[in-house]
């Protein structure tokens, strides 16, 4: 066993080097995705017809930071907030996105993609404040400093990322008190099938399975959640084990369920569990063209120096703050450090579905130009239409329908964001209503408004057959504030 120094964290991990090309172009390609997923939608959420205007934070911000303002809110849009600069940056990520797909890999543009998705993050606000953004970002900006190396450090810093993401999913499952997560319930997994943000038809087949099997399969999440990341720092068949029992949990989420790319991006992070000999079983012989080229140690040694050593004391800090839950524990100088390092979203906590809902209630939003005559708006993924097909939307995020799920809960923070969205539909803003699958007052916008809320179940296979529906439904009567304006 090689002799733990500095010298030995930096030098590049030889064994890695086809593990890195690989994993840099499918990282590549999760960007891709990501990319293309925001650039019809990024308009309508933060353009100046937007549900939340970019411009209008950024006023906020230059009133309270003035100069300073863009190192609490880096982003590039700072020049401008035109709809079509961020579509623009959308699409021009994309396009970078498929070339490092397809070519070398270069550190400059993988600097660029974190810029981009960074500045993309900030502009969307509340509809990009999710943890794959997040895991994203962290990921990417880890990959910068793979490229001309691998330097063992940042191997090790990738293997710490998949750890932290799926360890402290786990502990938050338990720690939040959640019954349905508890060892002496383990309901959640029979709750999630049906309350999950957007099902796909997947999820319909998988809660017909036995009670039993939803136990196992609640019980097994948190085995592999909390147990299996240790063995991500154990012998090397050990991480072939915790491997390939992670990569199984995130196939089956793909299975039953509509979450984007983050278990894409999981399972592309476990591939620092292998190395090279072990890919090299299973790919073709010609596969070795992706291994990344050694460049010049003079570059590459300080450049993961400094993110090891701007990366992994945040994490011990941002880990204190999980478990202890209280900032003011923590020494001024790491308070101010963390808050100064956020924005730049290099490292985060994760807690993926501590809670689980129960019952799925839905609100949906109809128009009325008299008060007489309502017309539904109907959305293009989230359940409204009991007979509208539950489709498979990986890797895509539909922003505003996601958050639709959020609205029932009540939370203070939806109230701004949901006004702002209602108010938009008032006034027919196109790129708000282009997010929609249909608009009923294309022609003109409606006076009036009324929200109301339903409780929504999977139908029985008995059901559907008869009447070829994925839900039933029950009205529960007007969601407050009930009518648009109030």
């Amino acid at each position: 066993m090689p002799r733990l120094s500095w010298r030995h964290l930096l030098a590049p991990a030889e064994e890695y080097r086809l593990t890195a090309g690989l994993f840099l172009r499918l990282l590549a390609l999760i960007y891709l995705a990501a990319f293309l997923s925001l650039w019809p939608q990024i308009d309508g959420l933060a353009g100046p017809q937007g549900i939340l205007p970019l411009a209008e934070r950024l006023d906020w911000l230059r009133q309270r930071h003035g100069a300073l303002a863009w190192l609490h809110f880096p982003t590039l849009f700072w020049l401008t907030q035109s709809g079509a600069a961020l579509r623009a940056t959308a699409l021009a990520g994309a396009a970078l996105s498929l070339a490092m797909a397809l070519l070398p890999p270069s550190r400059l543009a993988f600097a660029l993609l974190f810029a981009a998705y960074l500045s993309l993050v900030h502009a969307g606000g509340l509809f990009m404040n999710f943890q794959w953004d997040y895991l994203l970002l962290e990921s990417g900006f880890l990959a910068v400093f793979l490229v001309g190396g691998p330097p063992r450090v940042i191997v090790w810093l990738l293997r710490w990322l998949l750890f932290r993401l799926r360890f402290l999913s786990g502990v938050s499952k338990l720690l939040s008190g959640d019954p349905s997560w508890s060892l002496a319930s383990l309901t959640a997994v029979y709750h999630y099938f049906e309350v999950q943000p957007l099902p796909h038809g997947g999820g319909w087949y998988a809660h017909l399975l036995p009670l039993w099997m939803h136990k196992l399969g609640a019980a097994g999440t948190l085995f592999i959640e909390i147990v299996v990341p240790f063995l991500m720092f154990a012998t090397r068949r050990a991480r072939f084990l915790a491997a390939w029992l992670t990569i199984l949990l995130q196939v089956l989420i793909i299975a039953t369920s509509n979450h984007n790319w983050i278990n894409l991006l999981t399972i592309v992070l476990c591939l620092f569990l292998f190395d090279d000999r072990a890919l090299g079983r299973v790919l073709p012989a010609r596969a070795g063209v992706l291994a990344v080229t050694p460049a010049r140690p003079r570059l590459t040694r300080p450049l993961a120096l400094a993110a090891a050593l701007l990366v992994a004391p945040l994490t011990v800090g941002y880990l204190w703050l999980f478990f202890a839950g209280r900032p003011a524990a923590l020494p001024a100088p790491v308070q101010a450090t963390l808050r100064a390092v956020q924005p730049w979203h290099v490292v985060h906590n994760y807690h993926v579905f501590p809670t689980m809902k129960t019952e799925r209630i839905e609100v949906l939003v109809e128009g009325s130009r008299d008060g007489r005559d309502w017309r539904p708006y109907r959305f293009r993924y989230k359940p409204d239409d009991p007979a509208k097909p539950l489709r498979f939307i990986v890797p895509h995020q539909p922003r505003l329908d996601w958050m639709m799920w959020f609205v029932p809960m009540g939370h203070p923070v939806n109230q701004r964001w949901f006004a702002a969205f209602l108010d938009r539909l008032l006034h027919n803003a196109p790129p708000v209503t282009a997010l929609l699958a249909d608009n009923p007052f294309a022609d003109a916008p409606p006076r009036y408004l009324r929200l109301t809320a339903w409780r929504y179940r999977f139908t029985t296979p008995r059901e559907r057959a008869a009447g070829g529906h994925w839900w039933r439904r029950e009205r529960l009567g007007l969601f407050p504030p009930g009518y648009w304006p109030p």
